[in-house]
C-alpha cells in the first residue's frame, strides 16, 4: 500500500492508497458541510442538497447519472452527517475515470430542476415520516437535541417537515455556492490506481472549483438533561449519554477502548450482564460519537416495558464499576478487537477510502496503520478508568421513548452515577 497526497491550487486535498492486489477502485468527495453548518431556518438543507445532486446536472439527466455508473457495474451513493456530506462510488479499475467525472459533476453542477426538486421534496418528507415511525432511529434525534439543546449540532440531519416543505430552490443554490468550495473538500480513492493519474482526473473534474474560506462553526456546548416520550410501542428505547470528546482529544483512543470494553461486542460488560445474565434486552451497546470540537459517549438499550425499569439501574452500575474495576485481560482483549477491526478494514477499498478522507479532514494528514495501532496499544487499565471517571462525572443525558412511565426519575439516575 502506498499513500500519497496532493493539494490543488484551489485548496482541494487529494489522497490515495494504491492497492495493487485488487481489481476495483473506491473513490469519493468528502465535503465539510452538514447539519452543524445550518441556521435554524434552513435545518435539513445539507441533506436536501445531497439528494438534489443526483437529480440532474448540466451534462446528465437524473437517469443518465445512474445508468452511466451501473452500465459498467459500479455503484454510486451519498450520505449526510452532522459535519460532512459524502458522495462516493465503487467501480472496476478501468472505469475509475468515469467515477471521478460523475462525482465531480454531481457535486458541482446540479441544475435544481423545478420538477425534480418538487418530486425529491416529497421523497424527503416520506423519509422524515419513516424516521419518525422508526423508534430506534428517532430516539437518537431526541437524544442529540437533549444533549445539545438549541444548537445546530443538536438538530436532526433530515430537518423537519415544515422546513423541508417550505425550502426554496434559491436556498439550495445559495447554500451550495457558499459551502461547496475547494478548501472544504477532500477527494479520496483507494484500490488499483495510479496517484498521478488520479491528480490529473481531479484537475479535470474539480479544477474550476473556487477555493473559498473555512466555515465558522458554532461551538458545540454539551448540556445534558432528561427527555421522555410515552408512545404505544412494544419496546422502550433507552439512551444514557455523557459529554464525550473530539477526534483530536488526547483521550480519544482510550475512550474507544472504553466503549468497546463496555458495550462493543458479545463479550462486553453490558451484553454479558444485562442480556446474557438478566435477559432484559435483545439489543444493547455503547457508542462514541465524535465531532471536531466535542462528542458524546452513550449507551443504547431496547427493552420490554415491564423490564425497562430494571435496565437503567444496571447500566448505571456498570458505568460506575468501570470507573474503578477494570482488568488487564479486558483491556488486552479490547485492544485486540480494535486492532483487528482496523487491519481487517484495510481489505476493503471503500473502508480505506473513507479512513483516509476522514483523517485528512480531522488531522490534516493520513495516519499510518502503525501509528494508530501504537496509540491503541498504549492504552492501559489506569487510562481506561481515568477516562471513565471523566465521562461519568459529566451531566447525564437520559432519553426514553415508548412504554417508559415506570422508569425511575432522572434525579434517581443521576444519584446512581454520583462518584
Amino acid at each position: 500500500m502506498t499513500v500519497r497526497t496532493t493539494t490543488l491550487d484551489n485548496g482541494l486535498r487529494i489522497v490515495s492508497d494504491s492497492m495493487n492486489h485488487v481489481e476495483t477502485v473506491s473513490t469519493g468527495i468528502w465535503v465539510d458541510v452538514g447539519t452543524r453548518y445550518e441556521t435554524p431556518e434552513i435545518n435539513g438543507v445539507s441533506h436536501f442538497l445531497e439528494h438534489m445532486a443526483f437529480k440532474g446536472t448540466e451534462r446528465r439527466t437524473a437517469r443518465e447519472i445512474v445508468e452511466e455508473i451501473e452500465d459498467v457495474g459500479g455503484n454510486l451513493n451519498a450520505y449526510t452527517s452532522r459535519e460532512t456530506t459524502v458522495y462516493h462510488a465503487k467501480v472496476l479499475k478501468e472505469d475509475f475515470p468515469l467515477a471521478v467525472d460523475i462525482i465531480g459533476d454531481i457535486a458541482q453542477n446540479p441544475t435544481f430542476d423545478v420538477d425534480e426538486l418538487e418530486r425529491e421534496r416529497g421523497v424527503i418528507l416520506q423519509e422524515i415520516n419513516q424516521s419518525n415511525d422508526t423508534p430506534d432511529d428517532v430516539v437518537f434525534d431526541y437524544f442529540q437535541e437533549t444533549a445539545y439543546p438549541k444548537q445546530a449540532v443538536g438538530r436532526p440531519v433530515l430537518g423537519t417537515t415544515e422546513l423541508i416543505r417550505d425550502m426554496s430552490r434559491e436556498t439550495l443554490m445559495g447554500y451550495m455556492k457558499t459551502n461547496y468550495t475547494g478548501s472544504r473538500m477532500v477527494l479520496s480513492a483507494a484500490g488499483r490506481l495510479d496517484h498521478d493519474t488520479f491528480v490529473k482526473l481531479a484537475e479535470d473534474a474539480f479544477g474550476g472549483l473556487k477555493k473559498g474560506n473555512d466555515a465558522n462553526l458554532e461551538t458545540a456546548s454539551y448540556a445534558g438533561g432528561d427527555f421522555r416520550k410515552e408512545r404505544d410501542l412494544e419496546q422502550a428505547h433507552l439512551l444514557l449519554g455523557f459529554n464525550g470528546m473530539s477526534y483530536n482529544d488526547d483521550d480519544f483512543y482510550t475512550a474507544s477502548v472504553l466503549s468497546t470494553l463496555l458495550g462493543g461486542g458479545m463479550s462486553s460488560r453490558l451484553f454479558q450482564e444485562i442480556r446474557e445474565k438478566h435477559g432484559l434486552v435483545y439489543s444493547i451497546y455503547s457508542f462514541l460519537s465524535c465531532y471536531s470540537d466535542g462528542g458524546l459517549f452513550g449507551v443504547y438499550a431496547g427493552s420490554g416495558g415491564e423490564e425497562s425499569s430494571r435496565v437503567m439501574p444496571l447500566v448505571c452500575d456498570e458505568m460506575r464499576r468501570v470507573c474503578d474495576d477494570v482488568t488487564d485481560h479486558e483491556v488486552q482483549r479490547t485492544r485486540s478487537q480494535l486492532k483487528a477491526s482496523i487491519l481487517m478494514s484495510l481489505e476493503s477499498t471503500m473502508s480505506r477510502c473513507e479512513q483516509m478522507a476522514r483523517q485528512i479532514a480531522v488531522f490534516g494528514r493520513p495516519l499510518s496503520v502503525e501509528e494508530v495501532v501504537a496509540k491503541i496499544e498504549a492504552v492501559d487499565v489506569e487510562a481506561v478508568k481515568k477516562v471513565a471517571q471523566r465521562i461519568v462525572s459529566s451531566t447525564p443525558t437520559l432519553t426514553a421513548l415508548g412504554p417508559v412511565s415506570n422508569l425511575e426519575t432522572y434525579e434517581e439516575t443521576v444519584g446512581r452515577l454520583a462518584v
